[in-house]
């Protein structure tokens, strides 16, 4: 029958302490650093989001009750658990600190917590604050974009977090110099084909490493021709007319003569098409070949030409060979030999000088 009355008395004294304890704490009466050293609870705690999170409590032997509550809601009295979330429990419960951890924090933790302690019949309560920290995350990003020319966009990228992110848009292209933008949204007017490419969006808040996502941006113009070139071909030759366009899309290249489209498999002429390049190929070029040439690039948004001249390069005739032949025997060698030639020639004639007075001299005694 006492143990009985003692439990109820026990019972009954934890309602009036806890219901004293939350009185005090939703009448935001705490313990002034001036009344006592206890009941002292740790700076304000910091955590990211998943992690646990310890809160303590010092205390000394004039506490006879300890109990930890969240807002209006009792978690722990003792060593009586109140709460019913797992994730809450219980570290230390000793005449010095008083602990309990939260298991995988979450942001919906974050607040005030209280210490409230019992002491000569007279409750006091310390307070601390949970902050839980959130990576950054992108939860809505625009998707790829084609556009016209000249037209204008609007990119979005929406980001999430504690502390709230920072939130930067960068043009990624070698001609790109730092940020276009700080904000969630990227505003271009009248684009040109320069800006297409892809955008980043940076999310960053110091809890984590920043989150980066890319959106692509294709910006399409009619084609224009960059190059075409005229060539001179000798008859009998292979001969190339080549046009080189940009444009996007891709263009569509034609070929024509005098008005005249050239369909591919003609005899003697081939077609090659690339993406920004078409050639024009004569395999063995005739004089019904030589003229003037129109490249015609495009696509859906317009068309550009330009005019090649294929043309008559003569060869060297036989007469003009052998005439070179005859200039290049008729002219004197003048390589390392050269010198040996003139060396030798002098010497015969020097040799000749000496034998003319002996011959007279012969015909002189013959007589």
């Amino acid at each position: 029958m006492k143990t009985i009355q003692a439990k109820m008395h026990n019972s009954l004294s934890w309602a009036v302490f806890t219901g004293l304890a939350a009185l005090f704490l939703f009448q935001g009466v705490p313990v002034r650093s001036g009344d006592a050293t206890f009941p002292k609870a740790m700076d304000n705690v910091t955590v990211r989001q998943g992690e646990s999170a310890t809160l303590r409590c010092t205390i000394d032997n004039r506490v006879t009750r300890v109990a930890w509550l969240n807002r209006s809601t009792i978690l722990y009295a003792g060593n009586d658990k109140w709460c019913l979330d797992p994730r809450v429990v219980l570290l230390s419960n000793t005449q010095t600190q008083y602990s309990i951890e939260i298991q995988n924090v979450d942001v919906y933790d974050e607040g005030p917590y209280t210490c409230s302690v019992q002491t000569d019949n007279h409750p006091k309560t310390s307070r601390v604050h949970l902050i839980v920290q959130v990576s950054p995350k992108i939860v809505e990003i625009s998707s790829d974009i084609s556009i016209n020319e000249g037209n204008n966009i609007s990119l979005t990228c929406i980001a999430t977090g504690r502390p709230e992110p920072t939130v930067t848009w960068r043009h990624i292209s070698p001609k790109a110099v730092g940020f276009v933008s700080e904000d969630e949204y990227l505003e271009i007017q009248g684009i040109t084909r320069e800006q297409s490419g892809d955008y980043e969006c940076s999310a960053s808040n110091d809890v984590a490493a920043p989150v980066v996502r890319r959106v692509k941006v294709t910006v399409n113009y009619p084609p224009y021709i960059s190059e075409a070139k005229g060539t001179g071909v000798p008859v009998g030759q292979k001969g190339t007319l080549q046009c080189e366009a940009s444009a996007v899309p891709s263009a569509e290249f034609q070929w024509y003569k005098d008005d005249k489209r050239l369909i591919e498999g003609k005899k003697g002429v081939k077609v090659e098409n690339r993406p920004f390049l078409s050639k024009l190929i004569f395999f063995n070029v005739s004089e019904h070949d030589y003229g003037n040439y129109t490249c015609v690039a495009s696509n859906k948004l317009g068309h550009t030409n330009a005019s090649i001249m294929l043309f008559e390069l003569n060869e060297p005739t036989s007469s003009t060979l052998l005439q070179e032949v005859k200039t290049t025997a008729l002219t004197p060698w003048q390589g390392p030999g050269a010198v040996s030639e003139v060396n030798n020639g002098t010497s015969r004639r020097a040799g000749c000088i000496w034998l003319l007075p002996l011959l007279v001299l012969h015909l002189l005694l013959k007589f």
